[in-house]
């Protein structure tokens, strides 16, 4: 996941000792607050004259036309439009050749993005108040995120306000492109060990894994009366997330079938396809995790076995089945 780190979050450096810093460091983009205010872009010179790494505009304001011929003058990489304070459609002239992206509040529904499809690349979800700096990530913003990405698989996903350590973990794992960092970074001891946690590692855990696991009802889930080996292999098929679970009547996890159990089958049974049996091919010993697990308890569960841990079953207390938690994005890394 690329980090963007907003330059204006920094209280005690001058704005080139900022650049110098987070260009030193590695960082993705530099991401600009542009809330109504033209003099952002004698910053934007100053980001050139540092560095070359991309500058991630957002722009904030009711008449974002008066700012396209500045877009186009300093080449901007990617530039965001704050929905909620548009006031009439968005006409982006030929010339702006920067991708294009759309932000909202955690209280706009993705609905909205249809209408800017065609020409954006990315959205971009305000998880936190705009323009307050601090704030606490509204978890809303994850259901938002999966959803988003089921309905345009093709765009990318942007992510501002309250990304620590913690969350950034559950973004990636989510398959979120960019991510907006700024007072974490610039309150940490260390700039490049803050930069460290929003790329790899752990830190306090404040979200459980039903805050961000797949609900029951975007799960593979296969009841006793629909286990026949045709509906096994179309559950994993339609779903297409490598297995399907199987629960008792009353929702009670019994196992899980995966392709490597169908693939175990077919090679006993390659005599006889027919006559596979799907009980023999059923993990009835699968790892789960208890949907009020924290992120850190999620972590040290999986580093628990000596073996990979690409998806997990997730259930409450009566070991019924609530949802499902995937690592792909995490395996595939960042694309």
């Amino acid at each position: 996941m690329k980090i963007s780190a907003s330059i204006y979050s920094s209280k005690t450096q001058k704005l080139p000792e900022v650049i110098k810093d987070l260009d030193d460091h590695q960082i993705d983009f530099f991401h600009v607050d542009c809330s109504d205010d033209p003099r952002v872009f004698d910053d934007l010179k100053v980001i050139r004259e540092y560095s070359n790494k991309p500058i991630d505009l957002h722009i904030i304001t009711d008449s974002p036309e008066k700012y396209f011929d500045l877009i186009a003058t300093h080449e901007v990489e990617y530039v965001t439009f704050q929905y909620e304070d548009l006031k009439e459609p968005l006409d982006i002239p030929a010339h702006i050749k920067a991708k294009l992206g759309l932000a909202i509040t955690s209280d706009t529904d993705i609905s909205v993005f249809e209408s800017f499809a065609e020409r954006f690349s990315f959205i971009l979800f305000m998880a936190t108040t705009p323009g307050k700096s601090a704030g606490i990530f509204n978890k809303e913003n994850f259901r938002k995120i999966r959803k988003f990405r089921t309905v345009y698989p093709d765009k990318k996903i942007h992510v501002d306000g309250g990304v620590n350590g913690e969350v950034s973990f559950i973004l990636r794992n989510m398959g979120v492109y960019s991510a907006v960092s700024g007072s974490y970074l610039f309150n940490a001891d260390k700039l490049g060990s803050a930069l460290l946690n929003l790329k790899s590692n752990e830190v306090d855990s404040h979200f459980q894994v039903r805050d961000f696991m797949r609900p029951i009802d975007e799960a593979p889930i296969l009841f006793p009366k629909n286990r026949s080996f045709e509906k096994v292999l179309k559950s994993i098929e339609d779903n297409k997330l490598g297995f399907t679970i199987l629960v008792n009547d009353q929702g009670v996890i019994e196992g899980i079938i995966s392709n490597a159990d169908v693939r175990k089958g077919l090679i006993r049974n390659i005599a006889d396809l027919n006559n596979i049996d799907q009980e023999s091919i059923i993990n009835k010993t699968p790892v789960v995790i208890n949907e009020d697990a924290t992120v850190i308890e999620l972590l040290r569960h999986i580093k628990s076995y000596n073996f990979p841990i690409t998806y997990l079953p997730v259930v409450n207390n009566k070991n019924i089945v609530t949802g499902v938690l995937t690592f792909i994005n995490l395996i595939k890394g960042e694309l």
